[in-house]
């Protein structure tokens, strides 16, 4: 299903769950208030009707209170959609009735809790309420310009407004371009530029619902743009799921969309190439572009050479080696990963057997009772098989292989045309699944593991009475329990194609269920935020990193903002365990699945030692571009890309030795020593010559190289990965990764 179809499928169901909600408030008349607001709990609806949910609320409270009227009085908010439940202001002797009263489950005081950020920003490090935290140092961003590249943006947007923003910088030279929808005052001091491109190929082939203006309909532009330099907006979340506070990585910077992406046609090579030197005329200070595709773009390479970092996506063809897009050695390249945020969904079997999924199940989908199961068993289970026998069953697809995969979106739609309850469905993960789709559908779709798969399959046969009968739950949201990050499945990996002597890509940051503006045909429905997932969710994260660190170190160059991020990356999850990467089989992470590792900005802030990068070094492997160079290293008369001061190491075909040399700059304490600590590759000899680099306030810059030996002969055609690190004694560790691959006789593919 295209991007569109299901956005307008999305908007249909939600116009009809939103006209359904009591936007009427039972507001408190009494002059002198109770002392608490207590909230009652009744665990699950017991009708099918909301009105008679709130009609149950107030007897309950007029039981106690001694009429409708107090009762009405006292209500403060009735729960009728998701559980059954309210809060009223009650005394504590009212309080503790109610708690005593059979039908109850729970009464507790209302209490406070602290705003979390829907949460990606919380879960790398940066809280932007902490006074002398990495946000507040660098003035949250303040007047960097964030430039974006993208479908358009939605300038009405509470993440877009202008509230508290002086005029541009006296360096922005950019325009605000208009068109249908897009007036000259949909840009403000905040959003302080948006421009459009569009060709002939593109106009004949976009989708009829685009509008040439700097409008964006897909939305993707939005979401990306709010990620990287959005406001802080608090009380954010789509439909109760996710609430919390949403921003941009550097909330107080400045945004200029360059619309160069249309629904149905995608983004021109010719149109980008004129938004990046637009984008370099008008002053921007960061690039964020995620898109890509399989070849690679000269214009960055000028772009960078002026000093401005470029931010690209990995693309989204994972967990298959050698997907990665955006791999020339000048560009940040940004994987996808999870974030210790979940959405727990509890499947309750008949003989009370519970086990949790992943999945967006909201009350307009279910009524959460128990319903017959309907199994269909391997190939048997698409929409063909399906018919009028289901009404009132849940669907059950069971197969120890689904591959390939059933068409998910018709199974889902003729269970819910023929009357059925809900789908579930084994598969490997739920990356791809986490997004807006779930909450388009008029119906559940659960996605379990095929160990929880195969124990329902067990059930259902053996079910003594021959009916067995399964329930649904609502989903939660819960934050801080779950093992992360973690690889997304879909993320693309390395090595790169084009460019096997670069490691790609460079970093991992989050990119699943990532809540962020949305269009306006959703702002208009009262959803200003949505979810969506992809490595185009990561890469802003990382661009408002950049604009954070490029406003403390505005001296740094391309290179040294993206050394500093990579050299300071996390390995290691938030149980201290090696990170792990989603896939059909899942495996510990090595640098083609996350380059350096996960992003840790609080540590890129301070890195100690940078690799740093001149225009002049890049240009000299202008030849590289678009794999024109010659061999495995894109050596050319120019310089071997070996020895470009990268921070990572990739030899792609060491028959017996080789050496590199790298360049580090101390951007630490003036007078510093640093030893190397090495890890290998498996079956090669490592050794670094000077092993200790002494700093001092006169010597700022050491180089040093690095020799590969092998020392043994395993089987060939394998990259094994190590790294080298630097270290002073304190905080200061400076990783880079490495890859080798051993290649001592030609004999087979190197990719079998």
């Amino acid at each position: 299903m295209s991007r569109l179809s299901r956005q307008s499928l999305f908007l249909s169901f939600l116009l009809q769950f939103l006209l359904q909600l009591p936007w009427s408030s039972h507001a408190l008349k009494q002059s002198e208030p109770p002392t608490k607001l207590y909230i009652v709990y009744l665990g699950e609806r017991r009708h099918d009707d909301a009105d008679l949910v709130t009609d149950s609320h107030h007897d309950i409270l007029a039981s106690v209170l001694g009429s409708k009227e107090a009762a009405l009085e006292s209500i403060v908010y009735s729960y009728r959609y998701s559980f059954s439940g309210f809060a009223a202001r009650l005394t504590k002797a009212q309080a503790s009735i109610i708690q005593g009263l059979p039908d109850v489950v729970s009464v507790r005081e209302n209490h406070i809790h602290q705003l979390h950020t829907s949460r990606s920003w919380d879960f790398l490090g940066m809280d932007y309420r902490q006074p002398n935290g990495l946000l507040a140092k660098a003035k949250y961003g303040e007047d960097i310009i964030i430039g974006v590249l993208d479908t358009g943006i939605t300038p009405e947007s509470p993440s877009f407004t202008d509230d508290g923003y002086g005029p541009p910088p006296s360096k922005w030279k950019g325009i605000c371009q208009v068109g249908p929808s897009f007036e000259a005052k949909s840009c403000n001091r905040k959003l302080i530029g948006a421009r459009w491109y569009i060709d002939d190929d593109t106009l004949s082939s976009m989708s009829k619902n685009e509008i040439l203006s700097p409008r964006d309909v897909e939305g993707h532009g939005t979401h990306t743009a709010s990620t990287a330099g959005g406001n802080i907006v608090h009380n954010a979340s789509i439909l109760g799921l996710a609430t919390g506070t949403v921003r941009g990585g550097a909330p107080r910077a400045r945004v200029a969309m360059y619309k160069i992406c249309w629904s149905g046609s995608g983004c021109s090579a010719a149109v980008q190439l004129k938004a990046l030197d637009d984008a370099v005329y008008d002053g921007v200070d960061v690039l964020s572009l995620s898109l890509g595709s399989p070849l690679e773009d000269l214009g960055t390479l000028h772009v960078v050479a002026k000093g401005i970092p470029v931010v690209y996506s990995a693309g989204n063809d994972g967990p298959i080696a050698q997907t990665v897009e955006n791999s020339s050695p000048w560009l940040l390249t940004v994987a996808a990963a999870t974030m210790d945020r979940s959405f727990p969904v509890v499947i309750t079997l008949g003989d009370n057997h519970k086990f949790v999924a992943q999945s967006f199940v909201l009350s307009r989908q279910t009524t959460s009772q128990f319903s017959e199961i309907q199994v269909f068993e391997g190939d048997d289970c698409n929409a063909d098989n399906i018919n009028s026998t289901v009404k009132g069953k849940t669907v059950f697809c069971f197969g120890t292989k689904l591959d390939p995969e059933p068409d998910i979106n018709s199974i889902i739609k003729v269970t819910g045309d023929k009357g059925g309850t809900g789908v579930i469905m084994p598969k490997y993960n739920t990356d791809t699944l986490l997004q807006d789709g779930p909450l388009t559908l008029p119906i559940p779709f659960v996605v379990v593991d095929y160990e929880i798969a195969y124990r329902i399959y067990q059930y259902t046969k053996y079910e003594n009475d021959g009916t067995a009968k399964v329930k649904i739950s609502l989903t939660q949201t819960t934050i801080g329990k779950v093992t992360a990050p973690k690889v997304a499945a879909f993320s693309s990996r390395g090595p790169s194609s084009i460019y096997p002597g670069v490691i790609k890509p460079d970093i991992a940051a989050v990119g699943v269920t990532i809540l962020a503006a949305a269009p306006k045909d959703f702002i208009d429905l009262g959803i200003p935020y949505h979810f969506e997932s992809g490595t185009s969710m990561a890469c802003p994260h990382v661009s408002g990193i950049v604009a954070v660190l490029k406003s403390l170190h505005p001296e740094w160059s391309p290179a040294a903002l993206k050394s500093a991020i990579m050299t300071t990356a996390l390995t290691y999850d938030n149980d201290g365990m090696p990170i792990q990467a989603n896939g059909r089989v899942q495996k510990i992470a090595d640098p083609f699945d996350y380059g350096a590792g996960f992003i840790n900005p609080n540590m890129a802030a301070d890195p100690g030692l940078i690799y740093d990068i001149s225009a002049s070094d890049y240009l000299k492997f202008f030849n590289c571009m678009g794999g024109l160079g010659s061999g495995d290293n894109c050596t050319t008369v120019k310089g071997s890309l070996a020895d470009l001061n990268l921070p990572s190491i990739a030899i792609p075909n060491l028959k017996t030795f080789q050496v590199t040399t790298r360049t580090v700059t101390n951007v630490g304490q003036a007078n510093a020593v640093y030893k190397a600590f090495l890890q290998p590759p498996v079956g090669i000899e490592m050794a670094v010559e000077p092993p200790v680099l002494v700093f001092s306030k006169d010597r700022k810059v050491q180089s040093f190289k690095v020799t590969f030996k092998v020392t043994r002969r395993p089987i060939q055609g394998d990259y094994r990965f190590g790294s080298l690190a630097w270290h002073d004694g304190g905080n200061h560790w400076v990783r880079i990764p490495i890859a080798v691959r051993i290649v001592i006789e030609e004999i087979y593919s190197k990719i079998s």
